[in-house]
């Protein structure tokens, strides 16, 4: 008969001693994230249930949305930057409840200046609104909240890989996922200004614009997920680089394509002009709204800056007639050519408030809507 080993218990005096390991930051993403070996859940559908391991759910506690989400749960784990600050007790009321506010970029520039890229009538090109810029605090406090957000939904992922999801559990990652797409959201749009930046900063003949854009796009959503706000740089530092890697990938693809597959140049074959078609039509448009906002005196325009407008930009004259210039128009009202400037931007800052009102979207668009006289 073989022996038998005995375990001797620790002494008292002993086990005071011991002292408990400090966790390093590489050990708490560890914990955080959780092994390799950690099962995943099997997800099985039937007619009214869904199975999440050993566990049955009725499927009309959760809309075909959220049931899409959850079985992506279980294809793969969330993702997350890891934070000692995520550990602590309090971590979800310091985080969220006791973080300043951070205020919401406004992007309603952003799609009329895909569609006004190129230069307009005069050879102006729109400018955005100054964009939000967020400091360096700013950007600690909403990344650590996305981060965190994800880091709830990684918890309860592991949870249910162990001891099985239920209602309860499932809400609440639906929950936190929401919280973090809201998050990330707000990143993204705070930060599309970079996207335009780079995407200038490249401009070539061999990439189209609209590609460089949405290129830069998903570069920029990439470097919000992987971005590390612990180690206390700009997230523009990181994001800028980030998109010209993209682009730097993007042209090399390009390049190997074209080198498989050469086509000789043949007119019928030639880029289409899809972005000065849609400004074109646009444009016109927004001037026959310019046109029955001048007609129709809704811009409260006095007889003298409506003689100007009229002789300037014939709005109420075919479109081939001749434009006065402002020595021209001077001539016609005995004063000099400046003051018929002077009149002329009184005006258009009229009918641009005007336009305004009626619509916010052609804030950008006024200069090329009526665009500058010779």
């Amino acid at each position: 008969m073989k022996n038998i080993a005995t375990i001797k218990p620790i002494s008292k005096k002993r086990l005071a001693t011991v002292r408990t390991p400090v966790l390093s930051s590489r050990r708490i993403a560890l914990l955080c994230e959780g092994s390799d070996s950690t099962p995943t859940l099997k997800v099985r559908r039937s007619t009214n249930a869904i199975s999440f391991g050993s566990t049955r759910m009725p499927t009309g506690s959760f809309t075909p949305e959220e049931r899409t989400i959850l079985e992506g749960f279980q294809r793969e784990k969330v993702q997350f930057v890891a934070s000692p600050d995520f550990l602590r007790a309090g971590a979800e009321r310091r985080i969220f409840a006791e973080a300043p506010v951070i205020a919401k970029p406004d992007i309603t520039w952003y799609q009329p200046l895909l569609d006004e890229r190129t230069p307009s009538a005069s050879g102006s090109t729109i400018r955005p609104p100054k964009s939000l810029v967020l400091t360096a605090a700013q950007e600690r406090v909403i990344f650590a909240q996305l981060n965190y957000a994800r880091f709830r939904v990684a918890r309860t992922q592991r949870k249910a890989a162990r001891e099985g999801m239920t209602t309860e559990s499932a809400r609440d990652m639906l929950h936190w996922h929401a919280v973090a797409e809201k998050i990330r959201k707000q990143i993204a749009e705070t930060n599309l200004a970079l996207v335009l930046a780079m995407a200038k900063r490249v401009r070539s003949a061999d990439l189209d614009f609209g590609d460089l854009i949405s290129e830069g796009n998903m570069a920029l959503l990439r470097s919000v997920d992987k971005f590390d706000f612990g180690r206390g740089f700009k997230f523009s530092t990181y994001g800028c680089r980030a998109i010209l890697k993209a682009y730097s990938r993007l042209g090399i693809k390009t390049q190997k394509h074209r080198q498989f597959f050469p086509v000789e140049f043949d007119p019928e074959l030639e880029r289409a002009d899809h972005s000065n078609d849609t400004r074109a039509a646009r444009q016109n448009d927004d001037i026959l709204e310019v046109k029955n906002l001048f007609q129709s005196d809704r811009a409260g325009l006095s007889d003298i800056e409506r003689t100007v407008i009229f002789h300037r930009y014939g709005l109420d004259r075919p479109v081939n007639a001749s434009q006065l210039t402002l020595e021209q128009v001077g001539l016609i009202l005995g004063v000099t050519k400046e003051r018929v400037r002077q009149i002329q931007n009184k005006a258009l800052e009229k009918i641009r408030l005007a336009l305004v009102s009626l619509n916010p979207s052609m804030a950008y668009s006024l200069p090329g809507i009526i665009g500058t006289p010779n």
